[in-house]
């Protein structure tokens, strides 16, 4: 045998002796790949069909639940523009969140030295979105559409302050330039890797991405825009209450597709956040309403729609973080903190918010944020209640505050300053569904 010939009849019979006696040799090799296969995200389709299901749910809240709760609230002749306000901007967040809103807010890019405050624009047109690219366990597409509804329903409920007076013109590019310069912004600084998010600022499913940025953005709108015609002396009772009921019951139903979707998964934290989500609730619809009850001797259906509303505001950036006692004080807290604000703040310092939406949503979300950070539960989330405090998510609620109060009143200004905001004393008495659509309800 030549000396190549024994070296290839004895290299097997080493490397099994090796293996025999080190057996951990071969162990250790294997790891760096079970390492990486571990690693490697993959696809859950109970986590999908999930989150495909969240999303239809988040979708229901806009349209038809917040057209018919606002639509019911407002007078006969203002029904039709303020429903259709909502089927409007459903359509334009759509587009603008598919062209430049997703990228904004989470094209994640460190390199980048504005990255806390500014996602960029490598995922403008879904860009790099592909059937393969996964975010946690669920496909980017679904992602991207789960976080589209939010960004739909937040300008939508700005629009709730400025019922019965603003130019349809004007709806369109506020909402518009506010999705672009504010929402996607600080939906970046809490979900998307900014500095909120690194200062451990605690939102599960959007108390201050959706709920005070709205809240505040509602009151910067309708003070710039003055009050209605005949407020404060003019009856401007709700038209139809049976709509708004019909709503509510509605944003009730999706809010758990907003709330437990927020979990991203088909999980436990998914399912405590559900349980929360009813909990508060049922607690602040009941406080507002033995609050009203208390001070106006009459429980209305109109106060205790606000008061759930109240509580799903209040209990969402707390979702995924309390458990169900923690849930229940904070509904509890929000019921009354909510009514107080909404009725009597409201009246004490004399700006028209039409539909309160700066009372629930505003402080509601305000409420809900502080409340996290006194009530998560290690036994939910042991990261999030270790991190937790007051003072965090204070400083987390001021900066969005700032911030949303200023980039809006800008875009309010400009737009005032260009095409105006007010339709004209004259459509306004004759009611915006004549005035600006050409339509009227039988």
């Amino acid at each position: 045998m030549t000396n190549k010939n024994w070296i290839r009849a004895g290299l097997p019979v080493l490397l099994a002796a090796i293996m025999i006696a080190e057996p951990s040799l071969a162990q250790d090799a294997a790891k760096p790949a079970e390492a990486a296969a571990e690693a490697a995200p993959t696809l859950d389709t109970g986590d999908t069909a999930w989150m495909l299901t969240s999303t239809v749910l988040v979708l229901m809240m806009t349209i038809p639940g917040l057209a018919l709760f606002y639509g019911g609230m407002v007078r006969k002749k203002n029904v039709l523009a303020t429903v259709t306000q909502s089927f409007a901007v459903t359509c334009l967040m759509t587009v603008l969140w598919f062209v430049v809103g997703y990228s904004i807010a989470f094209d994640a890019n460190p390199s980048e030295s504005m990255n806390a405050y500014f996602g960029g624009f490598g995922k403008a047109l879904f860009s790099g979105v592909t059937m393969d690219s996964l975010t946690g366990t669920i496909p980017e597409w679904v992602f991207a559409i789960f976080q589209m509804t939010f960004a739909i329903i937040t300008p939508a409920l700005i629009l709730g302050a400025v019922a019965e007076r603003m130019k349809f013109s004007a709806v369109l590019w506020f909402t518009g330039l506010w999705l672009i310069f504010v929402y996607a912004p600080i939906t970046h600084w809490v979900w998307g890797g900014g500095f909120l998010s690194e200062a451990g600022v605690l939102d599960f499913a959007g108390g201050t991405v959706v709920h005070i940025n709205s809240g505040v953005a509602a009151l910067v709108a309708c003070i710039i825009l003055g009050p209605r015609k005949g407020y404060g002396t003019a009856a401007m009772a709700p038209h139809n209450l049976t709509f708004s009921l019909i709503g509510a019951s509605l944003l009730w139903v999706g809010w758990f597709g907003f709330n437990a979707g927020s979990a991203v998964a088909a999980d436990a934290v998914a399912g405590v956040a559900m349980a929360n989500t009813q909990i508060a609730t049922a607690g602040a619809a009941l406080a507002w309403m033995i609050a009203e009850w208390i001070v106006i001797k009459k429980p209305s259906l109109l106060g205790i729609l606000s008061g759930a509303i109240a509580g799903l505001v209040a209990v969402t950036p707390a979702a995924g973080f309390v458990d169900p006692t923690g849930a229940l004080i904070i509904g509890v807290v929000a019921g009354v903190g909510c009514y107080i604000a909404a009725v009597h703040l409201k009246k004490a310092l004399g700006y028209d918010d039409s539909l309160d939406v700066f009372g629930i949503h505003g402080v509601g979300g305000i409420i809900g944020a502080l409340l996290t950070g006194a009530l998560a539960s290690s036994l939910v989330n042991a990261d999030a209640a270790e991190g937790a405090s007051v003072a965090t998510q204070f400083y987390g609620i001021v900066a969005t505050i700032i911030y949303c109060a200023v980039a809006s009143a800008i875009i309010l200004l400009i737009i005032k300053a260009v095409i105006g905001l007010r339709v004209t004393p004259q459509e306004e008495e004759e009611g915006l569904d004549v005035a600006l659509h050409g339509e009227s309800v039988q």
